[in-house]
């Protein structure tokens, strides 16, 4: 319903742009691939782009964020997208980062579950196997089951680097997308996961941490501590081609900032 709502929401942002392009200037294919976690907001652009450049395709593959860097530094996508800083190797060899928009990683709880506010030491020591009942912070007698994603995973990779449990993490189940967290947390009740901010939906409950709820506000004010970038990835001194240099221009502007909103993430700037 959410992506539904979305991509309706998107389409009306974007007839007036629609009404107003000439059309036919650029003509041309964009190949985007990376992460998962950044659907929604490339659905979002995708949709609004096609209003100004109806002639150029942008064509999104999710593989996860190591693999989309992977993918513009070997040339065969346009522009890698990652949901998490570059890696100074990455850097090192020729990936340079351009943020479009911040989004929350919340830390999502079965909606029976009585434990709604965490600290982020609680939660590391939840994630590292310290605390395994959910009876330690006052919830039910019973074992935590922790789910996250695969290795290569930009949101695992960012949750774990902010909470500060990199490579010790003690999870259950490993899933390969974001939906798949989701859906198994809102299907245990003694589960704890994480998830993008803009891919929770009412099946789960998104906890507080350190007391601040995860929300645009509190992600573009910094008083939730828990976020990261959304990231295209581009090559450098790899010129790319007229088509995907208009779709990285748009997608950094200002007239993306309402279609980046309407997918729940959050223009930077």
């Amino acid at each position: 319903m959410k992506k539904i709502l979305t991509l309706a929401l998107t389409a009306a942002l974007a007839v007036s742009t629609l009404a107003g392009c000439s059309g036919n200037q650029k003509s041309g294919t964009v190949n985007t691939d990376g992460s998962t976690s950044m659907a929604d907001v490339m659905g979002a652009l995708t949709e609004a782009f096609k209003g100004k450049e109806p002639n150029i395709t942008v064509n999104y593959s999710g593989t996860g964020s190591g693999s989309g860097i992977s993918g513009v530094l070997d040339g065969t996508c346009d522009i890698g997208l990652s949901s998490r800083e570059l890696k100074q190797e990455e850097m090192d060899k020729g990936a340079v980062a351009h943020i479009v928009a911040l989004d929350g990683v919340a830390v999502v709880l079965n909606p029976k579950n009585t434990v709604t506010d965490l600290t982020t030491e609680q939660i590391a020591d939840i994630f590292t196997g310290k605390i395994s009942s959910w009876s330690e912070l006052g919830g039910a007698d019973a074992p935590i089951a922790i789910y996250g994603r695969e290795d290569g995973s930009g949101t695992r990779s960012a949750f774990e680097e902010i909470v500060g449990v990199e490579g010790m993490c003690a999870y259950t189940n490993e899933y390969g997308s974001t939906g798949d967290v989701i859906g198994n947390v809102a299907s245990n009740e003694n589960a704890i996961g994480y998830a993008s901010l803009s891919a929770v939906d009412s099946s789960v409950t998104a906890a507080k941490v350190n007391g601040v709820t995860p929300s645009e506000a509190t992600v573009k004010d910094g008083s939730y501590t828990i976020q990261r970038p959304f990231v295209m990835v581009t090559k450098k001194d790899a010129q790319l081609s007229e088509a995907a240099q208009t779709f990285l221009d748009f997608a950094m502007s200002e007239e993306a900032a309402e279609y980046i909103a309407a997918a729940g993430a959050v223009y930077p700037n």
